[in-house]
């Protein structure tokens, strides 16, 4: 009896190593993401096809087929996106499953789904993740109201999101004008650097946000665009601007590779995990190339 007994938790354990993530799901959650960043976004059409994704990832949910942990957090991509508290509620449910099966998984998109389940729900917010515009605010972004009371800061770190006092400078950040629109304004990626370069001299006197996450942003909409040698000299900019950051140099690997520039796009992720020894993306990577 104790060898079957055995046997049958070997199997079970093997079993689940050769469990695959649901293709379906990630070719949704993929399309979730690039189509918020291709610059000009249809909303009435993006609200159809966010639309189409929750009602076959419902039936996916529902129908048991999410396995991984990279199922539920691409579940939870697209149910933040649904338009009531079910929906909200469900994106909480998969990341929060997500992270307790991989907490090598971004922890902040379940900081976020609470945020917002919350807000659907018109009580406060308890992370600090949702920003909200209306006319009381005269167009300009404003953290939702928030209960500071109900979790600290070093929880709010353990999520990825920002501190009580980061926000306070977020909120200043988030009403900056965009690099993307005065791209869009100039269509030149030469005038667009110089601008980035002269904005980043102001400090906080600039008037665009010039930020490391918001000229990586930049970079990765040109990347969607499939404008990947413009990509490329934005986030080697970002490298230059903010060569601490190990997200820039990641960013940085990310498009030499998509180029073909297997050696120095190596030599990047190297560089990137040398700043943050915790990024498994860079370790895989990584890993892959010496195989």
């Amino acid at each position: 009896m104790n060898n079957i007994y055995f046997s049958l938790i070997l199997l079970v354990v093997i079993s689940s190593g050769f469990a695959q993530t649901n293709p379906e799901l990630q070719k949704m959650a993929d399309a979730d993401q690039s189509e918020r960043m291709s610059g000009n976004i249809n909303w009435v059409e993006l609200n159809k096809k966010d639309s189409i994704r929750l009602a076959k990832a419902t039936q996916l949910f529902n129908d048991g087929e999410l396995e991984t942990a990279k199922d539920y957090y691409n579940a939870g991509i697209i149910f933040q996106h649904g338009k009531d508290t079910i929906a909200s509620k469900m994106a909480v449910e998969s990341f929060k499953k997500a992270i307790e099966m991989d907490s090598t998984l971004n922890r902040w998109w379940y900081a976020a789904a609470v945020d917002r389940d919350l807000m659907r729900r018109e009580e406060p917010q308890i992370y600090g993740t949702q920003y909200v515009s209306n006319s009381s605010t005269n167009g300009k972004l404003k953290r939702y109201k928030i209960d500071t009371t109900k979790i600290t800061d070093k929880e709010r770190i353990y999520y990825r999101v920002e501190t009580l006092e980061e926000q306070k400078q977020k909120e200043r950040i988030m009403n900056l004008k965009s690099i993307f629109s005065f791209y869009v304004e100039n269509s030149s990626i030469e005038k667009t650097i110089a601008l980035i370069k002269n904005e980043k001299a102001k400090g906080k006197t600039s008037v665009y946000n010039v930020s490391e996450s918001a000229i990586n942003s930049f970079g990765y909409q040109l990347m969607g665009q499939n404008k990947l040698d413009e990509s490329l000299k934005v986030l080697k900019l970002n490298t230059a601007l903010y060569p601490k950051a190990a997200n820039t140099w990641d960013s940085y690997g990310e498009i030499l590779l998509k180029l073909g520039k297997e050696k120095e796009g190596i030599k990047a992720y190297k560089k990137s995990l040398a700043l943050d020894p915790n990024n498994e993306n860079a370790k895989n990577i990584i890993r892959k190339s010496e195989d």
